[in-house]
């Protein structure tokens, strides 16, 4: 199962870098390039725990829907989504805060995930579909950095 992991540092508090990475309209933004919206579930605001948000994004020229749900939930040192519904066989996003000791947090994404169509998928893996993933997570982390880190 190929698993990408993450790290941002941001010059904010833990529960601030942790109600951002979990406000809806903050991930709408951090994936303007696919087009990507909330179209049922938790639409809006902050999810929580057990809620579920159904996403609507255009990937590889593809229009797909993906429902994930809040599966546990530790303000503000964690919190973990997985997939419902969607394309992927599985995914797991965890979320991990952390102090960084100077005010500032540490923030770790794990996305597990496995791909559908057995070899096929892998061999999807291997060619573009972990890279994909790791830029989509890098560009969320851009935009939650940005956001936590404006004047407070």
């Amino acid at each position: 199962m190929p698993t990408i992991t993450f790290t941002t540092i941001i010059n904010a508090s833990l529960e601030r870098c942790f109600d951002i990475s979990r406000d809806i309209d903050i991930h709408v933004a951090s994936t303007a390039q696919t087009g990507e919206r909330a179209i049922a579930g938790r639409t809006s605001g902050l999810i929580g725990p057990g809620e579920s948000v159904t996403w609507r994004a255009r990937h590889f020229g593809l229009w797909q829907n993906l429902t994930s749900k809040v599966t546990e939930f530790d303000r503000p040192n964690y919190f973990i989504d997985e997939m419902v519904e969607g394309a992927f066989k599985s995914f797991c996003h965890e979320h991990r805060f952390d102090a960084d000791g100077e005010g500032g947090t540490i923030v770790t994404d794990i996305f597990s995930y496995q791909s559908p169509l057995g070899l096929l998928g892998r061999f999807a893996d291997w060619l573009f579909l972990k890279r994909y993933m790791t830029r989509l997570l890098e560009q969320r982390n851009r935009v939650i950095k940005a956001e936590a880190e404006k004047l407070q």
